[in-house]
């Protein structure tokens, strides 16, 4: 018998970079283990420098849409584990979901939606986050593992 799929929620304030990528990553490293979703406090428009670092590492976002943690609320969805994702600059707008969980984290990556600079640096910098999430993610799947 099928074991259920463990639900993971990554939260920043706009769901538009690296709660994407941590949902994308999970989904793409999980091995079909997990359903991850992600959320924010102020849903925005999906950051293209963040589908441009995904698509380089084969991961298409392009067709993500930005989701209200409130509305995933309202909606009644459970998760056994939430991952916030805000930076510490910006983690007292980092919305907790409400509902009942499991475990609780956070990790902090910086906002690539805040990086200066021409196309290129942002797009370096962009990396540098996503490469950071990616090792963030692989931990997790390990301690996962442990715990089987």
């Amino acid at each position: 018998m099928p074991t259920a799929k463990e639900r993971v929620l990554f939260v920043c304030v706009h769901n538009s970079g690296r709660s994407q990528m941590a949902e994308a990553l999970l989904r793409h490293m999980g091995g079909g283990r997990f359903e991850a979703e992600s959320a924010g406090f102020e849903p925005g428009t999906l950051n293209p420098t963040v589908v441009a670092a995904m698509r380089e590492i084969g991961i298409d976002i392009s067709k993500a849409k930005t989701k209200s943690v409130f509305d995933l609320h309202r909606q009644g969805r459970g998760y056994q584990y939430v991952v916030t994702v805000c930076d510490e600059s910006s983690s007292e707008r980092c919305p907790l979901f409400p509902g009942p969980v499991r475990e609780r984290m956070h990790w902090s990556f910086k906002d690539p939606s805040a990086f200066q600079g021409g196309d290129e640096e942002r797009l370096a910098q962009t990396r540098a986050v996503r490469d950071e999430i990616k090792a963030k993610i692989a931990a997790f799947l390990a301690r996962a593992q442990e715990k089987r």
